[in-house]
């Protein structure tokens, strides 16, 4: 089956998009897993920081779940920030049937939304106690994927157009397995 790597800045809409992916697949009788990158780094992955080298072996060990899961016939998406094209393309050229999306969103309307707090925190002075530090996008280098399976663009498309669009990509890649 598929393992997925939905990658993006924080609050692109990665796990928004991956719940309601998984939501219409499953309403299409498909097994589907979400392993949303925050929920994980906290239960799987809790040793692990911002460095470059933990969020490397953060996404190694996400990547050996899915691709576990997708083994075994579930459709898996993966929404994690994944910032290195290193570790993306480490993903994909394990087996062919990992595909990348690319949850694009610039910079300057993320930090508009700013809907979990974050990028405010992160803007704040160096010194300030409530200052976030590696936070990618600010402070942490995020990498475009340079050759992404499928971008979607959501500053200028509704969830629903989409979800719509991850899906037949999805179904599609599917049919030709």
């Amino acid at each position: 089956m598929l393992l997925i790597q939905m990658t993006g800045l924080s609050g692109a809409g990665k796990t928004t998009l991956a719940r309601l992916v998984k939501h219409e697949l499953e309403a299409l009788g498909h097994p589907v897993e979400l392993i949303d990158g925050d929920e994980y780094r906290r239960h799987l992955c809790p040793d692990l920081g911002f460095s470059k080298a933990d969020r490397l072996e953060n996404i190694r060990r996400l990547g050996f779940v899915g691709l576990t899961l997708a083994k075994h016939g579930v459709i898996t998406l993966l929404a994690a920030i994944n910032p290195y094209d290193a570790a993306r393309q480490a993903l994909t050229a394990q087996n062919p049937k990992v595909k990348t999306i690319y949850i694009d969103c610039p910079l300057a309307i993320l930090i508009e939304r700013d809907t979990k707090g974050l990028y405010r925190k992160a803007l704040l002075p160096e010194g300030n106690p409530d200052r976030v530090e590696h936070f990618t996008g600010i402070s942490d280098p995020y990498e475009i994927p340079l050759n992404p399976h499928l971008t979607i663009q959501t500053h200028l498309e509704n969830a629903e157009k989409s979800t719509k669009q991850i899906v037949n990509f999805i179904l599609k890649n599917i049919v030709m397995d």
